[in-house]
């Protein structure tokens, strides 16, 4: 079994004295894990870096063994979070929910664009929002998206204004006004191009898709929260 492809660095584990076990999602064969040999020697310190965008050339002589991996930087995109605190957590939450949630070797292309423009736009001042961007379809991917088609009390399309905890759906102002205090805010900036999210909307959308993604993925499968995503609006403070 061969694989060649390109991909993000989410997870590394070292291996022996030396070596690593190496966790990447790639564009075209989702996450795979492989082993690293000599991953953790000097001169190989600045490609194994989390986040950083790599070649892949991976092998297996039969498809149950783990991948061999022999991997190349193509750019060093980990640097670019080192310096801020607020960056470097949404990586590492970003790498845990990939690590956690994605199983192995699965199609992710669309998700994939997610994950992508978050690493190539966090240098640009919306870095926040794009971050909310790659959670919010990582609920369409698991199959747990929100459907904020219409409202799910009246049907209507219009004036649509909270999202049902309960329902994953969108409610409408008049059928939600009494229970605002339950309901979680409708993410206008999701679906509307022309409305440039504020900090109070990421916000809302990332306590929503927190409360979505333990609720109906980690929860259902009896998984633990992780640690770095459960810290990661505190850390924003936004």
């Amino acid at each position: 079994m061969n694989i060649t492809d390109e991909g993000y660095i989410i997870n590394m584990r070292k291996h022996g004295e030396s070596s690593l076990i190496l966790t990447v999602v790639t564009r075209e064969h989702g996450k795979i894990v492989g082993y690293a040999k000599g991953g953790l020697s000097k001169k190989s310190l600045g490609i194994y870096q989390l986040g950083n965008y790599i070649r892949v050339d991976a092998y297996a002589r039969v498809e149950e063994n783990m991948l061999s991996f022999k991997c190349e930087l193509l750019a060093p995109t980990s640097v670019n979070f080192l310096s801020d605190p607020r960056k470097l957590a949404c990586l590492s939450s970003l790498c845990a929910l990939c690590n956690g949630c994605l199983p192995e070797k699965d199609n992710i292309e669309r998700l994939f664009y997610y994950i992508d423009s978050f690493f190539n736009l966090i240098l640009e001042d919306n870095w926040v929002s794009n971050y909310s961007y790659f959670e919010y379809y990582l609920l369409d991917y698991l199959g747990i998206g929100l459907d904020l088609s219409e409202c799910s009390a009246t049907g209507a399309t219009d004036n649509l204004t909270f999202v049902s905890p309960k329902t994953a759906k969108a409610v409408s102002y008049e059928a939600g006004l009494p229970y605002k205090d339950r309901l979680f805010a409708f993410p206008h900036y999701i679906l509307d191009n022309n409305y440039h999210p504020q900090a109070p909307d990421v916000k809302n959308l990332l306590k929503m898709t927190e409360f979505f993604l333990n609720k109906n993925f980690f929860s259902t499968h009896n998984l633990k929260f992780p640690q770095s995503r459960a810290n990661l609006l505190s850390q924003l403070n936004i």
